[in-house]
């Protein structure tokens, strides 16, 4: 299989015109190639006056091959197989995010009939749940943005994009979220999304097909305990629906998302060693989404074959801190996203149109053991507490979001009302100054990161734009140790996934748990 790279494209191109192009660069007819597929899609963008797609393709061709950098060789697909033997126990997933759906199904393949516990509801009940918190400000603490089938990535843009190297792993989880029911578009495009609204639809096929291989899902069952001896676990302790029980348990994989405070809590008081992260603190920033087109864009910003224009941005300020843009949604909202009474936090969300008016993108900077009050390996955790119980006072006490207009934010006096652009946030928000809200070395940062953005994409000073706060669940604020087994200090006890600490988004997390669950393959 040859890939044939940097075929441009204008934005009215076909699929057509693309196999011609390929045929051109291979100096053949389009009908020499064979097995012929879009590999990948990309805006180039760099241009204003030139804006056009560039496309990698694959194909198998007995035309002779021209000298040309932009044509490779493919090296064979490898399968992902799994056999691992069975002890006679049924293995134990914690949490229903990509990690433990995709260590759920790994499981399920092998044959082991793994019992999948989610301390959440199904993912029908929970956008239910999740609906009447924003829409009422009533918040349940075990079903919402966080916590319930499919993780907190269920409400977000459901990006696929990773920063980890592309490998048999990552490959399974695009195809695997394809068959579930993901656009056919996210095998090819260089920034894959999902949306939320085919989210819900993927986690739903994606435990129906772990339940036709044996697997089960016990919803609202949250880990409460670990019974160990000698260093080997044997045993946990669930609760379902305030019910206390054990499981017989020799293998847990541990994907409970960066979220499950109590849970981070209740593993460190059993002994499991974890170590402070950094991770990074901030709020989101939101523009009118026909704003962030012409910015990147231009003239082209009219065209019906772009979408909704994204970005992504970071600066290293003199000070040493870091500020960058995460988790960017076009066309989105931001979501009230708490999980915990009493405290504010905030998300974005896209659906698959990202059709809405407003893009917004959490502007975050980077926090570490120096910012937290003490080496307890939970102080990251609770300095994120902090901050939430900030905004949950600054917003009423009644989980309206602090707000504040990005103009009044850098000149450092308090915003009376909003502007041209409208807060999606739900249920409200509350107009605010965020120096009462953030220490003052993160909020210097977050002025200083906003004023050197805006020389990189035009406008994103904007006087107008809406800072609501506050963001804190950009990652773990905990790494759970694990050797080269993929087990921790306690023997058959497997962290994986974003909340263990070695992943940060969908792809990534999926892939951690595949990874994991592989070590356990027979020789």
């Amino acid at each position: 299989m040859l890939r044939i790279n940097n075929i441009k494209q204008p934005l009215a191109a076909t699929e057509q015109n693309v196999h011609q192009a390929a045929a051109d660069k291979l100096h053949c007819k389009p009908e020499d190639l064979h097995n012929f597929r879009i590999s990948k899609k990309s805006v180039d963008a760099r241009n204003k006056q030139n804006v056009h797609f560039v496309f990698s393709v694959d194909c198998n061709t007995n035309a002779v091959l021209p000298k040309d950098k932009d044509i490779e060789n493919l090296p064979a697909e490898e399968k992902l197989v799994f056999k691992i033997k069975n002890d006679g126990t049924r293995p134990i997933v914690v949490g229903s995010g990509p990690a433990g759906m995709f260590a759920g199904l790994a499981l399920a393949e092998a044959g082991l009939r793994p019992i999948i516990l989610e301390r959440g509801a199904d993912v029908d009940a929970r956008q239910k749940k999740v609906d009447a918190f924003w829409k009422t400000g009533v918040l349940d603490t075990e079903t919402n943005v966080q916590f319930g089938e499919g993780g907190a990535g269920t409400f977000s843009d459901g990006k696929l994009m990773s920063g980890i190297k592309k490998d048999k792993f990552t490959a399974r989880v695009m195809h695997e979220l394809y068959e579930a029911g993901a656009p056919a578009e996210i095998l090819y495009l260089a920034k894959p999304h999902i949306g939320t609204d085919n989210l819900r639809i993927v986690v739903r096929n994606m435990r129906r097909k772990i339940e036709a291989l044996g697997g089960e899902y016990r919803f609202n069952s949250r880990l409460e305990g670990l019974i160990v001896k000698d260093s080997k676990l044997q045993a946990i302790k669930v609760c379902h629906n305030n019910e206390m029980y054990e499981l017989s348990a020799t293998r847990v994989f541990l994907a409970i998302g960066h979220s499950a405070r109590d849970t981070f809590e209740m593993l460190y008081a059993a002994g499991v060693y974890m170590t402070q992260k950094p991770f990074s603190v901030g709020a989101r920033i939101e523009h009118k989404q026909t704003q962030i087109n012409q910015a990147q864009y231009g003239a082209a910003a009219q065209s019906p074959y772009l979408g909704a224009a994204d970005y992504k941005l970071a600066v290293h300020l003199p000070n040493g801190r870091s500020v960058y843009t995460f988790c960017m949604c076009p066309g989105g909202t931001v979501v009230a996203a708490a999980s915990e009474q009493g405290r504010v936090v905030t998300n974005g969300m896209s659906e698959f149109a990202r059709d809405r008016e407003n893009a917004n993108a959490a502007l975050l900077v980077g926090v570490g053991t120096n910012d937290f009050a003490s080496p307890h390996p939970l102080a990251g955790m609770y300095f994120q507490r902090k901050l939430e119980e900030r905004a949950f006072a600054l917003g009423g006490k009644n989980y309206q979001a602090p707000a504040q207009l990005v103009g009044d934010f850098l000149q450092a006096k308090p915003s009376k009302h909003g502007g041209d652009i409208q807060p999606s946030y739900q249920p409200s928000v509350t107009w605010c100054h965020f120096d009462a809200l953030y220490p003052a070395e993160i909020a210097d940062a977050m002025r200083g990161g906003i004023m050197e953005m805006a020389k990189k994409l035009r406008g994103y000073d904007k006087r107008d734009a809406v800072l609501t706060g506050v963001e804190t669940r950009s990652s773990s604020p905990v790494r759970i140790v694990r050797d080269d087994t993929m087990q921790s200090n306690i023997k058959g006890l497997y962290p994986c996934g974003e909340g263990a600490g070695y992943a940060g988004g969908i792809t990534s997390s999926a892939s951690d748990a595949l990874k994991v669950v592989y070590t356990l393959n027979e020789k």
